[in-house]
């Protein structure tokens, strides 16, 4: 069976994989010149299977109005056309029982993502600077120790095993907590959350498959137009070539809206703009990885190197705010951990990218309402700690299609 994957992201590359499992052909497109060039490029790193907290939840209504007023650092929010709609949606997921449940729904995907991520590990071998690192979210205010200890016994009745730290335990986990900032009351502690780099995963990935003749890359490829026929996908207009193609699988991130409803399928997803920054590890650089909550910021030691990422900028594609939002993320992260990078390194390594993000948080996975084409989107800040259970998921739903014919 020919399978048509439509982006290269670390999601696409592990859903071709996922495919080339079921005994699919798969032949991915990207327009970027390389695998993982957009949201997976250089993100914070985490395999977050424990913290998969809902941003929908009635907390976020009362910060409404320092987002507008821009009274928030860690988050920015311009008022345009395509966020009206999806932001409605969105509040109407701001609800304790909404919350609940799709933290839990999400959960239970991430620890399905750890085991086949576990999987894989064994059965494809290749360098993507993986570690179990465990991971503490550092909780700063009380309303957000309150918050943790519950959804932490929400989680851990579902086989989580996350617990709360005083500042001391935390500190007794990791010691450079001790050199970060003063404010920290508690923390949530996973001992099975991991860190490792995206990038070098997709890469790997893709390498493999390609050396097995599993999948075929073409990229630096523009994708023009989905082919329909009697409501079923038949074939992708590239660069003034028509691909055909059994099933086609849009995973294109926050660039998947667009394509789905150019065939009438709406995914409500909206850009979430995050960044980072990558520097040399300094005198206290935390072995754990840490989650400052109160900033929206994360720091992960990979390869030898500290990532420092965060922010959640609901403004658009707009760009042109990179440069001041990656400097801030900069002086931001030296005021909460002044020893655990080099701040001072000549040459630091901006990104940003988008995410795409879903009202309830859940990712939009599986066929859609056309036959023969199928959706891998919508994961949000999560991208990479549900890349493997959300292309198993996909890759099952496209040959299950094709079973029933």
């Amino acid at each position: 069976m020919q399978v048509i994957v439509l982006g290269a992201g670390v999601v696409g590359v592990t859903t071709a994989y996922y495919l080339s499992q079921q005994g699919c052909h798969v032949t991915v497109i990207d327009r970027a010149s390389d695998v993982a060039e957009g949201a997976s490029f250089a993100n914070g790193g985490q395999l977050s299977y424990s913290f998969t907290d809902a941003l929908a939840r009635p907390g976020f209504i009362a910060s409404i109005p320092g987002l507008l007023l821009g009274r928030d650092q860690g988050a920015q929010l311009r008022l345009a056309p395509g966020l009206f709609g999806w932001g409605f949606r969105f509040l109407g997921q701001c609800t304790s029982g909404q919350a609940e449940r799709n933290t839990i729904a999400v959960l239970q995907t991430a620890m399905r993502s750890a085991v086949l991520m576990d999987e894989l590990r064994e059965r494809v071998p290749f360098e993507f600077s993986h570690r179990k690192a465990g991971k503490l979210v550092l909780l700063s205010k009380r309303g957000e120790v309150r918050a943790a200890k519950a959804t932490s016994k929400l989680k851990n009745a579902y086989g989580c095993d996350t617990e709360i730290l005083t500042r001391a335990e935390a500190i007794g986990v990791e010691p450079a907590i001790e050199h970060m900032t003063s404010d920290v009351l508690a923390a949530v502690y996973s001992r099975s959350d991991e860190v490792a780099d995206a990038y070098s995963f997709t890469a790997g990935l893709r390498n493999w498959l390609q050396d097995t003749g599993a999948a075929e890359f073409r990229l630096g490829t523009n994708v023009k137009q989905i082919v329909t026929e009697d409501d079923c996908a038949k074939a992708v207009v590239v660069d003034g070539e028509t691909i055909e193609a059994d099933a086609t699988v849009v995973c294109m991130g926050a660039w998947s809206n667009k394509m789905l409803r150019s065939v009438g399928v709406n995914p409500q997803v909206y850009p979430v703009r995050g960044y980072s920054v990558t520097l040399p590890t300094g005198g206290e650089s935390p072995s754990v990885s840490v989650t400052a909550l109160k900033h929206r910021m994360v720091f992960s030691r990979i390869n030898g190197f500290m990532r420092i990422a965060g922010f959640a900028d609901f403004r658009g594609f707009r760009t042109t705010g990179d440069q001041r939002r990656s400097r801030h993320l900069l002086e931001l992260a030296q005021q909460i951990a002044p020893q655990a990078a080099d701040y001072a390194c000549s040459d630091p390594q901006y990104w940003g990218g988008f995410r795409a993000m879903t009202p309830n948080g859940r990712p939009r996975v599986g066929a859609t309402g056309v036959h023969r084409l199928f959706m891998n989107t919508g994961h949000g800040m999560l991208g990479w700690t549900l890349a493997c259970a959300s292309g198993y998921d996909a890759a099952l739903a496209v040959a299950r299609s094709t079973w029933k014919g």
